[in-house]
């Protein structure tokens, strides 16, 4: 089974911003270890609990420290930025670690109307022309605008030879048809949404005409009992309930929660539901320590 981690960077309770993140370097080089097949870190902004807004410099830092673990964002938010400085970050990234970097884009704010504001100005109008940007940014990633184009006289400095590779993240069928037109690998939030994930997945394979990988990123939470499984995941809801404006109950939808063997057993089963290629697992606790434990769980029985 092919596992891979989302990390959000989460500040809990008690911690600070630095620790949260020098915690997400330190869970990314055990993941290196225990043979995860990536390591992605999300995008927020304004957000006091969550502490990663700029996923490329924080991956730097992480590709320093690890040695074969594909690395990438989950998602840069597309409509925040001009797709050039984003194309010249990853192909720096890529320069620097060739072979392991992944480019996974995003159309959500991932903060409030007010930070979307302050990054992108009129981010509606922006999100409208996702479909462009998202062309402007694969033709920059691969150097290929036609030779009429303005920017065909743009050399990216530097270039790497191995171009980052692009996904497009969603949770919708919209989303999913996106990436079939744009030829791009997929990544469904099976944690974000009650969508009919199996049948938007099926859609994508439908419309896409090139066989694409597909990721299905899911919450779990594995203790060294169910008991305690449950007893984590109690406690992570109530942190998210403290942090968080909205006023649902705090709970992730569709988590993942049990000892080792049930945890592998959802796993599977989920995989063969969406016959997908590889599961990103996001898992917060309310301590870094059973969050590190949950995930050397995971892997020393499923990798």
């Amino acid at each position: 089974m092919k596992l891979s981690i989302l990390d959000q960077s989460p500040v809990l309770e008690g911690t600070t911003p630095k620790q949260a993140l020098e915690e997400t370097i330190e869970l990314a080089k055990l993941a290196d270890d225990k043979g995860y097949h990536r390591y992605w870190v999300a995008e927020h902004h304004g957000m006091a609990q969550l502490a990663s807004p700029s996923p490329d410099i924080l991956l730097a830092i992480i590709g320093s420290q690890t040695s074969t673990i594909r690395i990438g964002a989950g998602a840069v938010l597309l409509p925040n930025y001009r797709a050039f400085p984003v194309a010249e970050r990853y192909h720096m990234l890529a320069s620097m670690f060739p072979g392991r970097v992944d480019l996974g884009i995003g159309r959500a704010p991932g903060g409030s109307a007010e930070a979307s504001i302050a990054l992108a100005g009129d981010f509606l109008s922006k999100v409208k022309n996702l479909p462009i940007l998202i062309d402007e940014l694969l033709h920059f990633l691969h150097d290929d605008f036609p030779e009429d184009h303005l920017y065909a006289k743009i050399d990216i400095s530097p270039k790497s030879i191995d171009p980052p590779r692009p996904w497009l993240l969603g949770t919708s069928e919209k989303s999913a048809v996106l990436a079939a037109e744009k030829d791009l690998a997929y990544v469904f939030g099976h944690f974000m949404t009650d969508s009919d994930g199996p049948k938007i997945i099926r859609k994508y394979q439908n419309v896409t005409e090139n066989k694409k990988p597909i990721i299905v990123a899911v919450s779990v939470i594995c203790g060294e009992t169910e008991e305690e499984a449950i007893q984590l995941a109690k406690e992570a809801s109530e942190w998210n309930q403290k942090t968080s404006s909205s006023e649902e109950d705090g709970m992730f939808p569709n988590m993942i929660i049990g000892n080792p063997i049930q945890v592998k057993q959802q796993l599977q089963t989920l995989q063969q539901l969406y016959q997908c290629d590889e599961l990103m697992i996001l898992t917060i606790t309310s301590n870094y320590r059973d969050r590190k434990k949950s995930y050397e769980r995971i892997a020393n029985i499923c990798l």
